[in-house]
């Protein structure tokens, strides 16, 4: 392994090779050199510092972990929009079910990747309804008083409070639940079957009747399950389009011999682009410290370490690894299709081509691991100064464009002083509320302009309504990351590109525009309200009148006498005049 340093010692490039020294000398050969990529970095590079191991195959698990590492700027670095979720089933005295993207070393138990995203969420959902095992935030370490709306709605067996269920019956549940997520269906159904008889037996027929349900359930999961696996082997297939230094990646995933879903990358740095190194890269960032990799691997061009990283991912999956470069039939004609895909998203990310609004939908609802596609999001600001005149704003963004008719406007009336999180918790309480008490429709996505105290805020609003099943998210506006509620720890970090990033950022920014707006023609109203209330002779109307026409302190100020008449009057503009002939210092602040 060799490292490129620059002036300051950062590692600019990390690559190896088996000649470390015929490597080197062949950076300043003269065709090289009048690459673009190869002659920065030699311009750039100040030292080389090498790491000697034994084989090949312990020199790409360095380099895919040195690359990780260092990010060097000269190395092509993954970037990737979207990661497929897990089921994680913890580790706890009653263990609980989350869906997941991110692997942590933390005893908990993980399952998958599941294709399409959403799938990860309706195995979830079955296991709430059918075993009663929740996906809850409570501190079940201590007892409770009285249990949540999961447990009356029988989505959980309710372990926070004492008698409402055993720990036997909790972890025969728990027990199921990994059956059922380990696939082992047949050994599932078998006890449920032995159960709804003994169930039967005990003329106990509701609760066998709601076995037997189940059981059907289970039954027909595991016949796909088996017709799936005799339709092919997995595969993932990779397509690319390029105009350096703009590329475009497209991943195919062929499960059961049929496509499920697809995965798209891009790169908007690549001075010069060379598929072989590009591919060898891009795959071993991929497959190598991922848990799960196919039996197959297409990709559209070959390359130099192809061989040692099939090796090297056969003994990662325990089972043979092929990586292959259609040429003709069947899969040269699915090599075709994703690359043609590639090329759309090139179009789509690059040329700023408009998504459709199912598009973007289905994009916010990968990137954020939604159950559904949000169709309406309603997005949350608050605005004030020093905690003067506090207002909050609410704007609607509906099948790909924001719907001016739905917007509201908040007074913020029950909190005192600065505290932005509690007027949040108003504001979110006063819209779910009453939208709850005239029983309509909650939006896909609740979205609050800020950081986790502005989520959080929300959702113990949403919480004490009642609401434990309404999609919210915050945007962050200094990292510009999103944050779902229950994946605090695993913030969403999209590309400066990423449409979804390009939504969140416009809808944050007009609800913040709203906001500001209202905030500033409060104040307006109140300092004209406070400076001309005084002025002997001019009431309320007046005022109002004046604050209608004009909006602002600052422009009756700067209105002649004769404008100010034919709007209140000439006595009065008289009068207004006088009493605002002083400048007024605060007027600049």
């Amino acid at each position: 392994m060799y490292l490129y340093k620059d002036a300051q010692g950062t590692v600019i490039y990390v690559g190896k090779a088996k000649n470390l020294r015929a490597r080197v000398r062949s950076y300043f050969n003269d065709e090289r050199l009048a690459d673009a990529k190869t002659g920065t970095l030699i311009a750039e590079a100040r030292d080389i510092d090498f790491i000697q191991v034994d084989n090949e195959k312990e020199a790409l698990a360095l380099e895919n972990n040195l690359i990780k590492q260092w990010k060097p700027r000269y190395n092509i670095l993954l970037r990737d929009d979207k990661t497929y979720p897990y089921i994680k089933l913890t580790r706890e005295t009653y263990p609980r079910v989350y869906v997941t993207r991110r692997l942590k070393k933390d005893g908990s138990t993980y399952y998958g990747p599941y294709f399409p995203g959403n799938l990860a969420h309706r195995l979830v959902h079955f296991i709430h309804r059918h075993f009663k095992v929740p996906s809850c935030n409570l501190d079940l370490t201590r007892r409770h008083t009285h249990p949540c709306l999961e447990f009356h709605i029988h989505r959980c067996l309710g372990p926070c409070v004492e008698g409402l269920t055993t720990d036997a019956e909790y972890q025969e549940a728990v027990r199921r639940v990994r059956l059922f997520l380990e696939g082992r269906h047949k050994d599932l159904a078998r006890e449920l079957r032995a159960r709804v008889e003994a169930l039967s037996a005990e003329t106990r027929y509701e609760e066998a009747a709601a076995l037997a349900e189940l059981l059907r359930t289970v039954e027909e999961m595991g016949e796909k399950q088996k017709m799936a696996a005799a339709e092919g082997d997995d595969t993932d297939i990779f397509g690319c389009y390029a105009e350096p230094p703009l590329v475009a990646v497209n991943l195919f995933h062929l499960r059961g011999g049929r496509i499920v879903d697809r995965r798209e990358f891009f790169w908007e740095d690549q001075m010069s682009f060379d598929p072989p190194e590009f591919f060898s890269s891009l795959l071993k960032q991929l497959y190598l410290d991922d848990p799960y990799i196919p039996a197959f691997i297409h990709v559209p061009v070959e390359f130099e370490d192809c061989a040692v990283l099939e090796e090297l991912l056969s003994e990662k999956r325990g089972r043979k690894v092929e990586i292959h470069t259609p040429r003709r039939g069947q899969k040269r004609a699915l090599m075709e299709l994703v690359e043609s895909n590639a090329r759309h998203s090139f179009e789509q990310r690059f040329r700023v081509m408009k998504p459709s609004s199912p598009a973007i939908q289905e994009a916010l609802r990968d990137a954020l691991g939604l159950e559904e596609a949000p169709k309406r999001i309603e997005c949350f600001d608050i605005s004030h100064i020093q905690g003067t005149d506090k207002v909050a704003s609410m704007v609607v963004w509906e099948d790909g464009r924001m719907k001016k008719s739905d917007y509201r406007k908040f007074i913020i009336r029950s909190v005192e002083g600065n505290d932005d999180f509690a007027s949040m918790r108003e504001v979110i309480t006063r819209r779910y509320g009453r939208l709850k008490q005239e029983g309509g429709q909650r939006p896909g996505l609740v979205l609050v302009d800020g950081g986790l105290g502005q989520l959080h805020a929300a959702a113990a609003a949403l919480e004490a309504l009642g609401i434990t099943d309404q999609p919210l998210a915050a945007i962050a506006k200094r990292e510009e990351w999103i944050y779902v509620y229950g994946q605090e720890d695993e913030p969403v970090i999209l590309d400066k590109f990423s449409p979804v990033l390009h939504l969140a950022q416009m809808v944050r920014d007009e609800a913040h525009r709203f906001a500001v707006t209202f905030h500033r023609a409060r104040r307006n109203a109140s300092r004209l309200r406070s400076e001309l209330g005084g002025i002997p002779g001019v009431g309320e109307k007046t005022v109002a009148k004046l604050l209608r026409h004009f909006g602002s302190l600052e422009r009756v100020r700067q209105a002649r006498e004769t404008e100010i008449a034919e709007v209140i009057g000439r006595a009065a503009a008289k009068r207004v005049v006088a009493g605002i002939s002083a400048p007024d210092p605060a007027a600049n602040a």
